[in-house]
């Protein structure tokens, strides 16, 4: 099981968390994230055997991203394609390759239930010729436009975000929206694995087939839930 975290963002974690991770986003530009944080990020996980992902986002650094916000598609579709080119870019100037792409915030959410959205991102993929895979939501547009296009993709759960019983995730305004004890998210994400099983907050139980599990590096427990999981992995195989 792949389990990747957001990293490139300024939280100052990244070389604490590296060691425990199989894949990471990192971010370029559009939330956070410049050619030097870009650059370090990579060069930790090369040091780390972790795979390398872009995490584009909408150009908001005010709000880090996370705020719904209508783009045009061409604007849109033009920013997607810079982020992504400048981490590669940066990436053969490294000598290291893109695996992956992973949205951002809300971005990440829209495309999950837009389907206009989920296509646009999707051909910004395509724009790569490139086999990369895109990570997307269980369930989701993203990943009924990625399976109609033929576009390899990881189906991603969140082990320190709350589902709502649609299987959203619960916003970030509402109190349980997000995880922090290391020992209850190794349940969650042992059962997600195990039994294929993710439990919304009210214990609505959905059955998945799961391929990558994330955390996020702005937790305040981040370093310790990405080391249980770590241990977890090691154990369950």
């Amino acid at each position: 099981m792949d389990i990747n975290c957001d990293l490139g963002e300024g939280i100052g974690n990244d070389a604490d968390l590296m060691p425990y991770l199989s894949s990471c986003n990192i971010a370029c530009g559009g939330h956070a994230g410049d050619r030097e944080t870009m650059i370090s990020t990579m060069r930790l996980a090369k040091e780390h055997d972790v795979k390398i992902g872009a995490h584009p986002s909408f150009e908001d650094r005010p709000n880090f991203g996370r705020k719904e916000i209508y783009v045009p598609q061409e604007r849109l579709r033009s920013q997607l394609i810079h982020q992504i080119a400048e981490l590669g870019a940066l990436a053969r100037l490294e000598d290291v390759e893109i695996h992956h792409v992973k949205p951002h915030g809300a971005l990440y959410n829209m495309a999950a239930r837009s389907s206009d959205l989920a296509k646009l991102i999707v051909n910004v993929l395509g724009f790569f010729k490139e086999d990369l895979v895109l990570y997307v939501p269980f369930g989701s547009q993203l990943e009924r436009k990625s399976k109609e296009a033929g576009i390899p993709y990881a189906v991603e759960a969140f082990a320190d975000r709350n589902y709502n019983d649609a299987f959203g995730l619960v916003p970030r305004s509402e109190p349980e929206a997000v995880i922090t004890d290391p020992e209850e998210i190794r349940k969650r994400v042992e059962r997600m694995i195990n039994k294929g099983e993710v439990v919304s907050v009210s214990g609505k139980v959905r059955h998945v087939d799961i391929d990558t599990i994330c955390i996020h590096g702005d937790n305040p427990s981040a370093v310790d839930i990405a080391r249980e999981l770590a241990d977890l992995i090691k154990d369950l195989q």
